[in-house]
């Protein structure tokens, strides 16, 4: 008879996950050059704007930069056994062609894992989480130009070096298959108004999957042992109706989206994606050897963001074919006060259909609840984020239990940050409140909310003890 796991493993990943460009502040200093972040003052999803006077809060963040030591030590109270975050690229080469890496940047990640170490935490990195150099977006074109791939290697290549001994976990691009619906985010890619679009995205994908394959060569090389991840935004997605047109078009939505996968975990360019091509006019450039290079270094593990869930009906669009963010309106759900659907069923079934699909680790890497949150006689009673995540980890140990193989979760936005999507404060995902606001006011003092020491028994009981 098999035996099936019925609880989560004992070396399982329970932690928090953020990015330094929502986090971090600090956006000048200590040698720190313009990411594309540091232009979109409105969330990751609108324009650039070079020349924007508006507020941008991701210039100071969160305070992370200079609160590091006080963040992580929280992070330990609860008992985190990793925690995700990203190197500012921005930060290690100013403009992303130098020849030389910027000292004071490789030292501040050195203090920051060397902190995460010493609570006996690990690191878990993602290379490039939306902060490329501005440089590189305004001289080169961004991932459309084959040129990225040698800077982001040089870029590999040293913090691979500098960090051999502090960082096992790392994922080469934050949720690739975004670059559909935040081309200038995911891709750092600027499209021309009359440019063909899918062009555009599809040719700064495969400089993106050259460029991960080369890295998870070069990351096995320096560091034995260590694993690169694949990193998709991955919401369930549902046909509106049981119409076949609606199942159909649901069906090629959703490949659109898994496609990411297919080639960085499968490591082959699926035969569906031809038809796509061919249908929009796309032709994209490839060297002798890159299929090769693809084939012979996939990645080793799916790390994934889950939030939500939409519907989809057929003839209506979902911001770039992404099954993600926008969509029709799911009767049986109820919705986040920012309208995102409450699915916790859809991990399950999210996970199931990922570890069907590719065989390989799943570490859901980011999965939270955006909210108000109020003060109400000094405390901060968020039992609504508590529902959220005890009825998301059920999900998961059910999944466990239907055979996925799980390596962690790192709850996203432990510590109040600035938002991806909408580059506010006021939408609050943390255990852990900060004192700033939509204006960019505030002590930034860090205050427990009461799903802190709730979080901390999570993990405590390795996910046992939900109540």
């Amino acid at each position: 008879m098999n035996q099936r796991n019925k609880s989560f493993p004992k070396d399982f990943l329970w932690g928090g996950a953020i990015a330094a460009n929502q986090t971090e502040g600090a956006y000048l200093e200590d040698g720190k050059g313009l990411s594309i972040v540091d232009l979109m003052p409105n969330g990751l999803l609108a324009d650039l704007k070079e020349d924007s006077t508006d507020l941008n809060l991701y210039h100071e963040g969160i305070g992370f930069y200079h609160h590091y030591k006080e963040d992580i030590a929280m992070f330990a109270e609860m008992g985190f056994k990793a925690f995700r975050t990203s190197i500012a690229w921005s930060r290690i080469f100013p403009k992303g062609d130098e020849q030389s890496p910027n000292e004071k940047g490789l030292e501040f990640y050195d203090n920051v894992f060397d902190e995460l170490l010493k609570y006996g935490i690990e690191p878990v990195v993602t290379i490039s989480h939306f902060e490329t150099p501005w440089h590189l977006v305004k001289e080169y074109g961004g991932w459309k130009n084959r040129k990225m791939i040698d800077f982001y290697m040089r870029y590999c290549e040293t913090i691979f070096n500098r960090y051999k001994d502090k960082v096992k976990y790392w994922m080469g691009f934050n949720e690739i298959n975004n670059i559909y619906t935040g081309p200038t985010a995911a891709g750092a890619i600027l499209i021309e108004e009359h440019e063909n679009r899918l062009q555009a995205i599809y040719q700064a994908s495969h400089n993106c999957f050259v460029a991960s394959a080369l890295a998870t060569k070069l990351c096995h090389e320096i560091i034995p042992g260590s694993q690169m991840g694949a990193m998709l935004a991955l919401s369930a997605l549902y046909p509106n109706t049981c119409h076949p047109n609606d199942v159909f078009e649901t069906y090629e939505v959703r490949r659109r989206a898994l496609f990411f996968g297919d080639v960085l975990l499968r490591g082959t360019y699926p035969s569906y994606i031809y038809r796509i091509w061919d249908e929009h006019d796309v032709h994209i450039k490839m060297e002798e050897k890159d299929l090769e290079l693809i084939k012979q270094y996939p990645s080793d593990y799916l790390g994934f963001s889950y939030y939500r869930s939409t519907t989809h009906k057929a003839g209506t669009r979902i911001l770039g074919h992404t099954g993600g963010i926008a969509g029709t309106p799911n009767p049986y759900l109820e919705a986040t006060p920012w309208g995102w659907q409450i699915d916790s069923k859809g991990l399950r079934y999210v996970c199931n259909e990922l570890y069907d699909r590719y065989q390989k680790p799943l570490f859901i890497v980011e999965n939270g609840m955006g909210t108000n949150d109020e003060f109400e006689n000094g405390e901060i009673n968020d039992d609504y984020r508590i529902d959220y995540v005890i009825a998301h980890i059920k999900e998961l140990k059910e999944a466990v239990v239907d055979g996925v193989e799980l390596m962690g979760y790192t709850y996203w936005g432990p510590i109040d940050i600035v938002s991806a999507g909408t580059g506010e404060l006021k939408k609050r995902y943390g255990f852990i409140y900060v004192d700033r606001d939509n204006e960019g006011k505030g002590t930034l003092k860090r205050t427990r909310k009461k799903s802190f020491n709730w979080y901390k028994k999570v993990i405590e009981t390795n996910g046992e003890d939900l109540a």
